[in-house]
C-alpha cells in the first residue's frame, strides 16, 4: 500500500484524499467482517463465555449491530484477577528489555491493523474519520512512547551515591504485580492502550475493562495481545457494565487501578481503597471543563475556529472538550458572528461519510442530560445556537443533536462548572482577564486550558495564573484538545486528577512502580 499521511488531532491542513479513499476500503470490510460477532472475555491467555447475553448497537443507526458481549459477574472477574496474578510473577521476572520487546510486538500488531480498529472504533462510538484514525495512531505512539521510556531510563534502575568504598547502592523501580484498567467510551483505543501498556511495560499484569459502550474495540485490543503473544494472563480482558467495574475495582487482588472516566466515579474509586488495610496507586483521570480565553488582541478566526472544533469535536464528549469560553467585551460581538457562522457550518450525520464533523452523541442518558441542560439555559439564559435533538431519517435512528451555544447565564451557573460531555458550550464576556481567569480556576476541575492572544503581558498573565495542566495558546485545531504522547503531557489538577503527573508524558510509567533501595555490602 502506498504509504499514507499519519493522521492526528491537530494536522488538519494536512491533504488527507488518499487515507479517505482507503478507508472507505477499510469501512465496507469491517461492515462485513467484523461487526455482529459476539465477543468473548480473554482470561489466561484463553476466550471465555460466560455472564449475562447483552448486544451493543450503533449510536450512529440502532438498527446496526456492533458485537454481542456478556457482562461479566464477579466469579469472572475473580477469575481473571487470579489468572493476572499467576501471570504477574513470571512477568515481573523479566528483564525489563524483555517486557520492552513485548510491549512493542503489541505497539506493531496494533499499528499494521491501526485502519481496521479506526472504523469499527467509528461505528461502535460515533467518531467522525479523522478522530477515529488519529485516535488508532495515537494508541500505538502510546504503546511505542512508554517503551521508550522504560528504554530511557534503562528499566528505571540507577546507582546512587556510596557511603564507603565496598558497599554498592542502587535504587530501582519495581513492579506492584496487578493492576486493574478501566476504560472509557470516548477514546476507547488511546485510552485503553495508554494505561495498560503502561502497565505492563512496568512489569504489571492486567485486568482490562473496556466500557460497555466499546465492548468490541476491548475485544479487538484484546486479540492485539493474543496476536503479540503476551504471556498468557498477562492481558486480561473482560467486557461488562457498571456492576463489572465496581466488581473490579473493589477486588482485593489488586495492587493498583488505572482509571478514566467521570469525577464522581474516580473518587469513590480512590476513597474506597483508602479505606482499606493499606493503600495501592490510584491512577485517575477524572474530566474537565477547560475554559478558553479570547482577549481583544485575539486572531479571531483562528479563536473561532479552535473554539468551535474543541467544544463540538467527538460532539463533545472528551473530558479536554472546551465548554467554557470568556471573551473580551470588545470584541464579543465579532466573535460570536465568526463562532456561529462556524458552528452552522458543521455537517452533522453519519460519521463514516468524509465531510461529517459530528456524529451522535453516545446513547440515550446523553440525549437526557443535554435537554436537561438546554432547559435550563432557556430559563436562564440565552441559546445563541442549536438547543435541538434532530429529527427525521437517519436521526430517528440515533442519538443526535445540534451543536449548542448558550450565553448571558448567570457567573456562578452550574452550567458554567459542571462537565457535561455534550456539544454545548457556554459564553461569557469579560472586561479585565486577570478576572475571568480567577472564575475561569473556580471550579472542581483542572485538565486544560486555552488562550487566543498577542499581547504578551496577557499570555504571560494566562501562564502564570491558569489552573491547569495542559495548556494551549492561539491553536486553531483546538482551543483545549489534542493532546499527543511525548508532546503535551496530560496531567489533571484538583478534580481532574489525583496523582500530579499526567499521562502522554515522562512521569507516567513510574506511576505503575514502586521505589526499592539496596545497599550491597561487599567484602
Amino acid at each position: 500500500m502506498t504509504t499514507l499521511p499519519r493522521v492526528t488531532y491537530s494536522n488538519i491542513n494536512a491533504d488527507f484524499s488518499g487515507v479517505h479513499a482507503h478507508f472507505d476500503t477499510v469501512l465496507e470490510e469491517v461492515r462485513k467482517t467484523v461487526l455482529g460477532r459476539d465477543r468473548r472475555h480473554l482470561i489466561g491467555g484463553e476466550m471465555v463465555t460466560g455472564g449475562a447475553a447483552a448486544q451493543a448497537l450503533s449510536p450512529i443507526d440502532n438498527r446496526l449491530a456492533i458485537c454481542g458481549y456478556s457482562i461479566a459477574d464477579a466469579a469472572l472477574v475473580d477469575r481473571a484477577v487470579q489468572a493476572a496474578r499467576k501471570a504477574a510473577p513470571g512477568w515481573a521476572a523479566l528483564t525489563w528489555q524483555d517486557r520492552v520487546a513485548a510491549v512493542r510486538r503489541f505497539a506493531d500488531v496494533l499499528d499494521a491493523r491501526k485502519f481496521d480498529y479506526a472504523a469499527a472504533c467509528l461505528f461502535e462510538v460515533g467518531k467522525s474519520r479523522m478522530e477515529a484514525i488519529g485516535e488508532a495512531e495515537e494508541a500505538v505512539d502510546l504503546a511505542r512512547y512508554y517503551c521508550d521510556q522504560m528504554e530511557e531510563n534503562k528499566g528505571f534502575i540507577r546507582p546512587m551515591q556510596r557511603a564507603f568504598d565496598n558497599e554498592e547502592t542502587l535504587d530501582r523501580l519495581r513492579p506492584l504485580g496487578v493492576f486493574a484498567v478501566i476504560a472509557p467510551f470516548n477514546f476507547p483505543l488511546a485510552l485503553s492502550v495508554n494505561m495498560a501498556s503502561a502497565a505492563m511495560v512496568a512489569g504489571n499484569a492486567v485486568v482490562y475493562k473496556p466500557s460497555d459502550a466499546a465492548a468490541l474495540t476491548g475485544a479487538l485490543i484484546a486479540d492485539a495481545a493474543q496476536e503479540a503473544g503476551l504471556p498468557a494472563g498477562v492481558f486480561n480482558m473482560i467486557t461488562g457494565d457498571g456492576s463489572t467495574g465496581r466488581a473490579l475495582a473493589g477486588h482485593p487482588g489488586l495492587d493498583g487501578i488505572a482509571f478514566t472516566g467521570s469525577h464522581p466515579v474516580g473518587m469513590g474509586i480512590l476513597r474506597n481503597v483508602a479505606a482499606g488495610r493499606f493503600n495501592r496507586p490510584v491512577i485517575a483521570e477524572m474530566g474537565g471543563k477547560n475554559p478558553t480565553y479570547v482577549t481583544r488582541s485575539a486572531d479571531l478566526d483562528a479563536a473561532a475556529q479552535g473554539m468551535m472544533r474543541s467544544a463540538f469535536g467527538l460532539q463533545g464528549q472528551k473530558c479536554s472538550a472546551g465548554s467554557k469560553v470568556y471573551v473580551a467585551a470588545e470584541i464579543f460581538d465579532a466573535f460570536m458572528e465568526n463562532l456561529i457562522t462556524r458552528t452552522r457550518a458543521i455537517r452533522i450525520g453519519d460519521p463514516a461519510q468524509a465531510d461529517v464533523f459530528m456524529g451522535p452523541v453516545i446513547n440515550a442518558a446523553a440525549i437526557a442530560r443535554f435537554e436537561a441542560a438546554v432547559a435550563d439555559a432557556r430559563r436562564d439564559g440565552t441559546i445563541a445556537h442549536g438547543g435541538n435533538r434532530l429529527t427525521g431519517g437517519l436521526f430517528d435512528h440515533g442519538t443526535y443533536v445540534e451543536p449548542t451555544i448558550v450565553t448571558d447565564l448567570p457567573a456562578d451557573h452550574p452550567l458554567h462548572k459542571d462537565e457535561l460531555f455534550l456539544p454545548f458550550l457556554t459564553v461569557q464576556r469579560f472586561d479585565r482577564l486577570e478576572d475571568a481567569i480567577t472564575d475561569g480556576n473556580a471550579i472542581d476541575f483542572g485538565l486544560t486550558a486555552g488562550i487566543y492572544t498577542t499581547d504578551k503581558a496577557d499570555m504571560d498573565l494566562f501562564l502564570d495564573r491558569a489552573e491547569a495542566g495542559a495548556l494551549y495558546a492561539n491553536r486553531a485545531s483546538g482551543a483545549t484538545t489534542g493532546a499527543w504522547p511525548g508532546i503535551q503531557t496530560f496531567c489533571g489538577w484538583k478534580g481532574s486528577g489525583v496523582s500530579s503527573k499526567g499521562g502522554l508524558g515522562p512521569f507516567y510509567v513510574q506511576q505503575f512502580m514502586r521505589e526499592q533501595s539496596l545497599t550491597l555490602w561487599k567484602k
